[in-house]
């Protein structure tokens, strides 16, 4: 009989991101709790420290510590973290100060016509590289009402719900065809812990109540759907697997890797602590990622490994990631001898047999986290190039995956 391994994944790093803006605004000493890092994670903090925030870590738990936003300088560096830029400009704009925001990486591709449409319509001066960072961002915040799109990215419209009950009036945030609600539950249900409320009509219009402050608590950080993702999948296909720290009740939208399991004959059990994955004879799936577009990778290999061809949808979601992901994958799980076909805005996926070859991540962590995982089942061996890029994300992550051998 196969024993199913049992391991815990990194903390999720969508809360800790938004946690840590949000203890920012909290006067006080607040406390999250079960951190670990990534690079993500690490941008943030240091842009809170920039700010004026005391940050002390004890024993896995991070206090900060603050006496108001005290905006200590000029320029603030989000790394290669998207959600970063997008979630602390519009608390940046809170000061009267002209601020310049930039990053690093792939970040510097990434367009934030965005970013500067949206704050430009609460009175905020945005000036851009012709769309591309740096930003130059003057302040303050004017409250109204505005109107952006939300069909590319849900972060914009987290920085702006973070900011603007901080503004000395009301406003409201009218959005279209937004995409990834989950990340906008999580959002609120932070800042609601935080003792900030905001309302909304069905996530299309957005009623933000102004001068209201943050409180600062205790707050627990999650492990990480999106990296365990990875993990359940191995479970389903290769020998069982257990993950101690992931909860069914969370918001994170990468959650849906469950029902992607199930729709795939996947045997899972849902523990008081934990998720259970076993073994079982897969067949193809068809699901829709257009909420979940992370999820991409770890819904390959699994869809690698069933019998037939599955559909996944959004693939228009994944221009702007770390690496163009659609064409990526397709690329790289080729050269492993699994075909991928995209049509509009599907992904198909014939399972087989994976062979070894070298695959190169194009530093897209989660394209070599998908490499990882595939190795598992290979008879060979899958070499992957550029796979330090898991230090976005989830630096531990090879050394969990050994776990399994």
């Amino acid at each position: 009989m196969t024993t199913v391994k049992n391991i815990s994944v990194a903390a999720s790093k969508s809360y800790l991101q938004r946690a840590i803006a949000i203890a920012t605004l909290a006067q006080g000493t607040s406390v999250l709790k079960q951190i670990s890092w990534c690079n993500d994670s690490v941008a943030a903090k240091n842009i809170i420290e920039d700010l004026g925030s005391q940050v002390d870590e004890k024993n896995g738990d991070l206090n900060i510590s603050n006496t108001g936003l005290n905006f200590l300088s000029s320029n603030y560096n989000a790394g290669e973290a998207g959600l970063s830029i997008r979630m602390f400009s519009p608390i940046l704009a809170l000061s009267h100060r002209e601020i310049t925001i930039t990053g690093e990486g792939s970040l510097k591709t990434r367009p934030q016509h965005l970013v500067s449409e949206a704050l430009k319509q609460l009175g905020v001066k945005v000036d851009s590289q012709e769309g591309f960072l740096p930003l130059s961002i003057k302040g303050p915040i004017k409250p109204t009402d505005i109107e952006i799109d939300g069909s590319l990215s849900s972060q914009l419209l987290t920085g702006l719900l973070i900011a603007l009950p901080l503004a000395n009036g009301d406003s409201s945030i009218k959005v279209k065809n937004l995409k990834s609600k989950p990340y906008i539950d999580m959002t609120l249900s932070i800042m609601a812990h935080f003792g900030v409320k905001i309302e909304h009509n069905n996530y299309e219009l957005f009623k933000i109540k102004g001068k209201q402050s943050y409180k600062s608590t205790t707050y627990n950080i999650e492990g990480d759907w999106s990296g365990g993702a990875f993990f359940l999948v191995y479970g389903a296909i290769k020998n069982g697997i257990e993950i101690n720290n992931l909860d069914y009740a969370s918001a994170q939208a990468d959650k849906a890797i469950i029902q992607a399991l199930e729709l795939a004959r996947a045997d899972i059990s849902i523990l008081k602590k934990g998720i259970r994955v076993e073994k079982n004879k897969l067949e193809a799936f068809n699901f829709d990622a257009t909420d979940c577009p992370d999820l991409f990778p770890p819904l390959v290999c699994l869809a690698s490994q069933c019998k037939g061809v599955s559909k996944i949808k959004g693939i228009s979601r994944l221009t702007h990631k770390e690496s163009n992901r659609a064409d990526v994958l397709k690329q790289e799980f080729e050269k492993m001898g699994i075909g991928i076909t995209l049509e509009q805005d599907e992904m198909h996926i014939t399972g087989g047999k994976p062979k070894a070859c070298s695959i190169d991540s194009h530093n897209d962590h989660r394209i070599a986290m998908a490499g990882g995982i595939m190795n598992l089942f290979c008879e060979g061996e899958i070499k992957i190039e550029n796979k330090e890029s898991i230090n976005k994300s989830y630096p531990d992550f090879f050394k969990d995956l050994e776990k399994l051998y």
